[in-house]
């Protein structure tokens, strides 16, 4: 319960935990940064890391010259490239091994030749629109390389959406973090970022399941 405290804690006051850590360990800000981004998008177990706030927060900063702007979104945006490389890999690698079961309702050929096809299809928006939902943007590569999708086109969107996720998020950090009004209700502003993209991905998949039941429905009929 004090672990979970204290995640919560960072997480909503982000901004006051990495001022301090750069005021008392330096340069050394930029290698746990990197560390939180690539472990949140590459540890498909860690979706609860706080990566949007982080990047807003890091631009901030870098407005005020506590961190250099080219140095953090080159290194974070290293970090978020590289962590979703390391889920594909993982899901690229268990996919095959998923997929054994015959007997199974969700894990059998059929199933993975579906989930091929749509990373195939809709895998590019996927990837970048993912970034921008926590959560999703840790299981999206994952699920990516469990439906062994061609690592060239993974790669190719893997690349633009965390360019636009970590270069968009810092650099409205860097120009509206430090004004009084964003900084005095950062709080809140942290939780729109967590529950809004969380609740468009509960609208969603409610409407794809109303849509999959009412054409279940109408196919009973006939």
């Amino acid at each position: 319960m004090d672990i979970l405290m204290t995640l919560i804690d960072f997480i909503l006051h982000v901004d006051k935990h990495l001022e301090l850590f750069v005021q008392s360990y330096g340069a050394w800000v930029y290698a746990l940064l990197f560390l939180i981004i690539f472990v949140e998008t590459g540890v498909v177990v860690m979706p609860f890391l706080p990566g949007d706030s982080l990047l807003f927060v890091v631009g901030a900063m870098c407005g005020v010259g506590l961190m250099s702007y080219p140095l953090a979104v080159g290194l974070l945006l290293a970090a978020a490239i590289l962590g979703n490389q390391s889920n594909y890999t993982i899901g690229h690698y268990f996919g095959p091994k998923v997929f054994q079961w015959e007997d199974s309702r969700w894990f059998n050929k059929k199933a993975f030749d579906q989930a091929h096809a749509y990373y195939e299809k809709y895998g590019g928006i996927t990837i970048v629109a993912a970034r921008f939902m926590p959560f999703l943007r840790t299981f999206a590569p994952f699920v990516a390389g469990v439906a062994q999708m061609t690592r060239s086109r993974f790669t190719l969107f893997d690349v633009i959406g965390g360019t636009l996720w970590v270069a968009g998020i810092v650099t409205v950090g860097y120009f509206f973090g430090n004004i009084p009004w964003v900084k005095l209700h950062l709080d809140k502003i942290i939780w729109a970022m967590i529950l809004i993209p969380g609740l468009v991905v509960l609208f969603g998949a409610w409407k794809s399941r109303r849509k999959t039941i009412l054409h279940f429905g109408s196919d009973t009929k006939l």
